[in-house]
């Protein structure tokens, strides 16, 4: 099973060379590694270029936004199963990407995710947040559950079978394609009970509380888009969840 791992980057020369290390440093032997560069003008792109026939593919050109960048980067993949690890982000280990193939190769599924860790932006062994994800209900989604997106590798089939990322959305296409996948086109998933990413805090949909306000609207516009109907408490405990995360991280609520 071929694996394709995509990392779009634009202007982030700071952190670009940990997150490629952490894929060119994983023991699955038939992995594709693409990087998409939005035109970068702060030396992202000679570091990238450094890597030479490492990195599979590379394009470096302007892009229309985050989405757009992800959709060129899965258009260019040729795994059986594609997932995202973006600039910021490491895999927690070398045996990550095995895990995941692993994951499917045994459960016959056509997704699968894990858990995550948030760590501090200039101290990557600092946990700030610990995503524990859970099994997947359908029924979960209403109650504002979501998986992990940067744990979330999918079988290219369904991309070219449903769509990809709705590029009309500015900071929630990634919710808006795990609700289409998951939960209105029922594609199966597994999960994997283990954390498998760090992500630097700082995202652009947490930076401030006016794009967090954004988001919410933008989740609730993703259940109209696809002609789905939440639970009227649906948009208020999606950010509600994420408050376990910053007890501790014994805990587990998979409720």
């Amino acid at each position: 099973m071929k694996i394709s791992v995509v990392t779009v980057v634009y202007n982030n020369i700071n952190t670009i060379r940990e997150t490629i290390e952490s894929v060119l440093g994983q023991d699955y032997p038939d992995l594709e590694y693409i990087i998409v560069d939005g035109a970068s003008t702060d030396g992202t792109l000679e570091l990238v270029k450094g890597y030479g026939s490492r990195i599979s593919r590379f394009i470096s050109e302007p892009d229309k936004g985050l989405y757009d960048a992800i959709n060129k980067g899965i258009k260019l993949a040729s795994g059986d199963v594609v997932g995202l690890l973006h600039s910021d982000d490491l895999f927690y280990h070398s045996g990550v990407v095995s895990k995941i193939a692993k994951a499917f190769q045994q459960n016959a599924v056509d997704s699968v995710y894990a858990d995550l860790h948030y760590v501090a932006q200039h101290d990557t062994l600092r946990v700030v947040r610990d995503w524990r994800s859970g099994e997947y209900k359908r029924n979960r989604f209403q109650r504002g559950w979501m998986p992990p997106h940067p744990t979330f590798y999918v079988k290219k089939v369904f991309y070219e079978r449903f769509g990809l990322y709705d590029t009309e959305f500015k900071s929630a296409a990634d919710y808006e394609l795990m609700l289409r996948l998951l939960y209105k086109h029922g594609i199966s998933t597994h999960y994997i009970p283990d954390t498998l990413v760090k992500m630097r805090v700082g995202g652009e949909s947490n930076r401030s509380l006016k794009n967090r306000l954004r988001a919410n609207k933008e989740d609730f516009m993703a259940w109209k888009k696809n002609n789905l109907h939440p639970k009227f408490y649906t948009r208020f405990l999606k950010p509600l969840r994420k408050l376990p995360q910053f007890l501790s991280f014994r805990r587990r609520s998979y409720s």
